[in-house]
């Protein structure tokens, strides 16, 4: 054994290929080592070196970027192992992933066990699973197919894949918004609220998975949110909060691989929903969350009867978890505020903490019935009392002076940059806005370059309920280049009806 596992010795080089969190192992198509081994393009193969080891695909190269003898890593790989350049790696075939087995159950309608659902975790988190495989698991548990006991232990694996935070408080508040409404970019409002009162609020905020900006992209435009746990806990034992990227802090590594596999799915299940919000939630540190949840026809969530259900699993499964969850239904008729992208949704949450007479009022109402619900978590604020407690420190200044100071702790704040190249859309007709769909807006800001680029996306100007004529511009589109303005363009040839508007009087 030893001798075989020396004949499959290969050197080392950088290609400098970003794989995100996918390893990636390229071999010459000649490669010995392939030929002895039988390797075929898409294998699992074991990466060794110095006692370390991965399981990577296998991507064959067919011209001189690697000479005989050499191997590529991906950027992931490569750091995930401490590799360096020219360091000789072992290549072999990997042990049998069994808990494979349990994912095509899971596909045949059966359900899993406690034990199942964490070796599955675990062997995700080790790098066994490849992305393929991750997929099968995320399609297997989409559309109803996790009741309420996988659910729990899907949330407990999760938790347990990773570090988990203990702040030494009693009261440690949270929130999360289920999604699927553009522009509600509320959370940044409502952690400066709550930490100015002097709640503890140590928010971990996710990147986009299928819409045009996540809060942590959103944040990054006012100040970086790449911190790690050592920054986080500094920044909040300062200043009672912060908004910082939940992936760069690892407090539940199994779900950033499962994300990053559903964002190139647009997949975002019930039951992986309430386990990937309150797997973090939990790691976190929070002893109480609230749930932000919109229910519309264009929104996640899209009737009554589905909020209830996703309700139900949320606060039960945190009850089981020894965390509070509230969940707050809200309308998700139509997107929030005005700006739709980063850089867009970044400017109405600094009008709103700012006071500007023209901020957009209802970011301004959502934020403040959230921020409202939140304080009441704290025994000396009772309920019914929040909402007012909340737009006092708005209105009265504490709330933005906070922020800058949340913003200045996790490394200074920035100013906010605009799209260099736009279109306004115009009215084709007179009438009322009937209806704005969600999705379409959504996805129409994505084309443009959101959230990759930060400046791009869409910004409203007839929200429903506007009276509009003939030429008035319904919604800008901002982009970073002319290309990616045109190419979002065109998408609008072919979907006309992003915004409804109903002739005559408004109904």
């Amino acid at each position: 054994m030893q001798q075989h596992q020396v004949k499959s010795v290969l050197k080392l080089r950088r290609l400098g290929i970003d794989t995100y969190k996918e390893a990636v192992i390229y071999m010459r198509e000649d490669c010995a080592v392939c030929r002895a081994e039988g390797f075929e393009v898409q294998a699992r193969v074991k990466v060794s070196l110095n006692g370390a080891s991965l399981t990577a695909t296998l991507n064959m190269v067919n011209s001189d970027i690697l000479k005989q003898g050499e191997a590529g890593l991906s950027k992931y790989a490569f750091e995930k192992l401490g590799a360096r350049e020219g360091d000789e790696i072992h290549v072999s075939h990997p042990p049998a992933v069994h808990s494979l087995s349990f994912v095509r159950s899971k596909i045949y309608g059966n359900a899993l066990s406690d034990h199942q659902i964490r070796t599955i975790i675990e062997d995700i988190v080790a790098g066994h699973y490849s992305d393929i495989h991750i997929s099968s698991f995320l399609t297997a548990c989409a559309g109803g197919r996790l009741n309420r006991e996988e659910i729990v232990s899907l949330t407990r694996a999760m938790v347990d894949s990773g570090d988990r935070l203990d702040w030494g408080r009693e009261l440690v508040v949270d929130k999360h918004c289920v999604g699927g409404l553009p522009g509600n970019r509320t959370t940044p409002i409502v952690v400066a609220i709550v930490a100015a009162y002097g709640l503890t609020m140590p928010k971990t905020s996710s990147r986009a998975i299928t819409s045009p900006a996540g809060t942590a992209d959103t944040m990054e435009v006012l100040a970086p949110v790449d911190l790690d746990v050592p920054q986080m806990r500094r920044v909040v034992e300062q200043e009672g909060g912060c908004v910082v990227w939940g992936g760069s802090v690892s407090l539940s590594p199994a779900d950033d691989l499962l994300i990053r596999v559903e964002k190139a799915l647009d997949l975002d299940s019930e039951g992986q929903l309430v386990a990937s919000v309150l797997s973090k939630k939990i790691a976190a540190g929070s002893s109480h969350v609230l749930i932000d949840m919109p229910v519309g026809p264009t929104a996640k969530v899209r009737s009554m009867a589905m909020a209830e259900e996703l309700t139900t699993y949320l606060e039960a499964t945190g009850s089981t978890m020894g965390t509070g969850v509230r969940v707050h239904i809200s309308d998700g008729s139509q997107p929030v505020g005005r700006g739709i992208g980063p850089a867009l949704e970044a400017r109405d949450l600094v009008a709103v903490l700012k006071n500007d007479k023209d901020a957009p009022e209802d970011l301004k109402k959502r934020s403040l019935d959230l921020a409202g619900h939140i304080l009441e978590f704290s025994p000396d604020v009772k309920n019914g009392q929040g909402r007012t407690l909340a737009m006092t420190i708005l209105e009265d200044g504490r709330a933005w002076k906070k922020f800058q100071a949340i913003c200045e702790a996790q490394g200074g704040m920035r100013d906010i940059p605009k799209g260099q190249y736009s279109y306004a859309v115009p009215a084709k007709r007179a009438g009322f806005v009937r209806g704005i769909d969600n999705r379409s807006i959504s996805r129409l800001a994505k084309l443009a370059g959101a959230p990759a680029d930060h400046v791009a996306g869409v910004d409203l100007h007839a929200p429903v309920g506007t009276r509009v004529d003939v030429g008035q511009p319904l919604f800008t589109v901002y982009a970073g280049s002319p290309g990616e303005l045109d190419y979002a363009l065109s998408y609008l040839e072919e979907k006309q009806d992003i915004i409804d508007i109903t002739e005559g009087n408004e109904e």
